[in-house]
């Protein structure tokens, strides 16, 4: 493997400068100085790919093909840097060139091409199949626009545009010749020549989708991937006539409303159009990539009846679940396969991984647009349906209630993830308890019919990224303390670090390490907001995105309370306590956006109050994002992960706090049962009622109105919050919503339920961090024992379980 050295990468950079940009280093601007490094980069990676691309074609391997529509890929320059080996060159190269190397690399913008866990995951997940050897493609929508840019204005949610591309397009490399033609609407016509069905597709609508490349660096290895990512683009981009005869704003509409599909992530679907818009982005990316895939597949063997041996596609959550029929729409109407071998391709080819239990999120499409936007894909798809209900009804004996559940098609709509379960190998939960809870309860039948389809891989995280790069720090004492590097491909040596329980040096070092990065954060914040954060307070964290079943409210709640007895008791805090909030609420999500507002009034009345000071401080980071988390993660010292149990599939960010040394307080949701299976009670401060022990409540008739009524201090909480605070903004609406309901049953979330519970633990995480010892112990074990948390343990998981490929072996004893 070539080693770069500062003088190479410095005269790379300057090259860069004169022949992309025409300038020499002391006329560079930075955003010149950041694209001629990104480029540098990028041919070293590029020049990777080739040889990788033809190891893999040579090998004839089986290769991964991981759809998502969202990969939350933060910042590119630092990792790729890191992953390829090159910081240190990197770093001082810029710096001999006169350009600061920290401050380059925070103006890099995020590529925020998702909204959060699903897309952060996917991230992570394309790090470590490079790292493994795994070939493997992303595929995804090359947004112009990515997750919307969050400012907060009078305390309240304000969208803003969030164009990434401006540097961001110096990681891409567009590939023209491998355009591929996606088609919307017309009218499906069908003839028989020669003994079989020929199907044609007439007075269609035709939308261009351009692949955009982003190579991957793994670590430590010379094999690289590809981000492939899909802008869409009008076959006809002006329409002379109407441009001659004066309609400029006509002549161009063809070219807009083919745009328009690649313009901005996710619209907001709570009308017919944007759930119109919603659906033409799942086609176009997955019609384009299989085409895609099947012309290479097809140039190499000549045939497509070895696909499925050579190829396996991922689909990540329903949103790609179109692959299906459009992979068979290719093997029947333009290989002419009879449908049970293009099934046995399609069934041997495809998996899903599931991420959520919510009702609302599990897709479902109304018939009538699918019929209008994909007529030939809806006739594929009435087929599928068709047999499998024909299958399910003889499997339950004519049982209607237990097919309709599963069903395909069923009042109207098209159920996405019945479709899967019903075509895909295998079909995945992300943790333990999320895939018990898919078997025993969402897809229970489904579960009884084929178990053997239903596997678990616990999510991960790149902890190269996630530990490493973003804490220094501790990664040094990490690396003294387990011999070296070699946790970096093989976590599991992160458990060597128990051994370091009883030292007190190490828990010294530790604690240092954590006081320096909230220094660091502090210093950070006051710097882009002008607060000055209590470092000398616990930093007591909850950041991800703002929805009711994670229950950031519940937090509030408890604030509240905090506020009010401090207010009567001087000393009624015995740990002062910083509370950092981050998150984005989707712009349509109405209650999301009042707690964000209700947050930020909170939080000014607190911070203004003499009675807080140095005592309790409440502050709302806006535009949270991947690199704010980066900075935030290393400096977090209680970790909130307080879903209602059973809702959280997952969680992603409660393993970067706990492998950086934060400890949690949760419910036994998502991994937070896995955490605590490794970390046992001495090591989390767990709460709330169990998955079970909710159905149960739920079951009984859980009034909530009754916890107003007999707990006096949860009755001063939710007066107060209707009341409001000194901006004088009433949230009675919140407070009749948790007893009343409101469209939902009252409470739906359980937070009354809850609050009493959740005190308690709080107050014995103030009571833990009095005992510096005994914290340090915890936060050293948090790190001792997130191994299992990895992305590279879940990437082999999927490898062995699910893809059936190799991986490269890195694991050292």
């Amino acid at each position: 493997m070539h080693e770069y050295t500062k003088k190479e990468l410095t005269g790379l950079i300057t090259g860069k400068l004169r022949r992309n940009f025409g300038r020499d280093v002391d006329e560079a601007t930075n955003l010149q100085m950041l694209k001629a490094c990104a480029l540098v980069i990028r041919d070293i990676m590029s020049e990777r790919q080739m040889k990788t691309q033809d190891k893999v074609e040579q090998t004839h391997a089986r290769q991964v093909h991981y759809l998502s529509l969202e990969f939350l890929m933060g910042r590119s320059l630092m990792k790729n840097a890191y992953n390829l080996g090159i910081l240190e060159p990197l770093n001082e190269a810029i710096e001999g060139l006169g350009f600061s190397a920290p401050e380059l690399f925070e103006s890099e913008p995020d590529a925020g091409l998702g909204n959060g866990g699903l897309g952060r995951l996917a991230a992570c997940y394309l790090d470590s199949m490079t790292t493994l050897d795994i070939p493997a493609t992303g595929y995804s929508i090359c947004y112009e626009l990515g997750i919307f840019k969050q400012a907060i204005i009078g305390g309240q949610q304000v969208e803003l545009a969030d164009n990434w591309m401006g540097l961001g397009d110096a990681w891409l490399i567009p590939k023209i010749d491998e355009t591929e033609r996606v088609r919307f609407g017309g009218k499906v016509v069908t003839e028989w020549v020669d003994g079989r069905m020929k199907v044609d597709l007439l007075n269609y609508t035709s939308v261009m989708a351009v692949p955009h490349d982003m190579v991957i660096a793994g670590y430590g290895t010379e094999h690289t991937n590809v981000l492939r990512l899909w802008s869409a683009k009008s076959p006809n981009p002006i329409d002379m006539s109407l441009y001659s005869s004066g309609e400029y704003l006509k002549a161009v509409e063809q070219q807009a409303m083919a745009e328009v599909i690649s313009k901005v992530l996710y619209p907001d679907d709570n009308h017919y159009e944007g759930k119109s818009l919603r659906l033409k982005q799942q086609y176009f990316f997955v019609s384009a990539t299989v085409q895609s895939i099947v012309r290479k597949h097809r140039a190499q063997y000549g045939t497509l009846r070895n696909f499925h041996q050579k190829h396996v596609i991922q689909i990540n959550d329903t949103h790609p679940t179109l692959v299906i029929p459009e992979l068979m729409r290719i093997l029947l109407d333009e290989e002419g396969y009879s449908w049970e071998e293009a099934w046995n391709i399609v069934t041997h080819t495809v998996a899903y991984t599931n991420h959520t239990i919510l009702a609302e999120a599990l897709e479902r499409w109304p018939q009538q647009l699918v019929m209008d936007l994909l007529p030939r894909v809806w006739q594929i798809i009435v087929e599928i349906s068709n047999r499998y209900q024909t299958e399910l009804t003889t499997y339950f004996h004519g049982d209607i209630s237990r097919v309709e559940k599963m069903a395909i098609i069923w009042g109207g709509n098209v159920h996405m993830a019945n479709l899967c379960i019903c075509a895909c190998s295998a079909v995945n939960g992300v943790s333990a308890l999320h895939s018990g809870i898919l078997k025993r309860e969402v897809f229970c039948d489904a579960y009884t019919r084929t178990p053997a389809k239903f596997k678990n891989v616990t999510n991960g995280i790149d902890h190269r990224r996630w530990l490493s790069s973003c804490n220094p720090k501790l990664d040094a004492l990490i690396k003294e303390c387990t011999g070296g590097d070699g946790y970096l491909l093989n976590p599991g040596l992160l458990a060597d670090l128990a051994k370091y329980k009883d030292d007190g040096s190490v828990l010294h070092r530790l604690e240092e390490i954590k006081r320096d990065n909230k220094r660091s954060f502090a210093a950070y914040v006051a710097r882009e907001t002008g607060i000055q954060l209590n470092t000398d307070a616990m930093f007591d964290v909850q950041v991800k995105r703002l929805h009711e079943y994670k229950r950031q409210l519940l937090n509030v709640l408890h604030i509240i309370y905090e506020y009010q007895h401090l207010k009567h008791d001087p000393n009624f805090m015995i740990v002062p306590k910083v509370y950092l909030f981050g998150a984005k609420a989707a712009p349509g999500y109405y209650v999301a956006k009042e707690i964000i507002h209700l947050i930020n009034s909170l939080a000014a009345t607190i911070n203004a109050d003499p009675a807080c000071k140095d005592k309790l401080q409440v502050v709302f980071l806006e535009n949270y994002r991947v690199s704010l988390a980066e900075k935030l993660m290393p400096a977090s010292e209680l970790s909130e992960q307080i879903s209602t149990a059973g809702k959280e599939a997952s969680g992603t960010g409660n393993m970067k706090f706990m492998m950086n040394g934060a400890v949690t307080i949760g419910t036994l949701d998502g991994a937070n049962v896995e955490m605590h299976e490794v970390l046992g009670d001495e090591n989390i401060f767990l709460f709330g009622l169990k998955a079970h022990e909710v159905t149960e409540l739920k079951n009984k008739g859980y009034q909530s109105y009754e916890y107003y009524m007999h707990n006096n201090d949860l009755r001063a909480v939710l007066d107060a919050m209707s009341h409001g605070f000194d901006d004088g903004i009433s949230y009675e609406h919140l407070t009749k919503r948790l007893l009343f309901g409101d469209g939902c049953p009252p409470d739906e979330y359980l937070l009354l339920a809850d609050f009493d519970s959740y005190r308690n633990a709080q107050k014995r995480a103030a009571e833990a961090y009095l005992d510096r010892k005994r914290w340090n112990q915890m936060s050293l074990m948090n790190v001792a024992r997130s191994g299992i948390f990895a992305a590279d343990r879940s990437i082999r998981d999927y490898a062995r379980d699910i893809w059936h490929v190799p991986v490269r072996d890195v694991l050292q004893k």
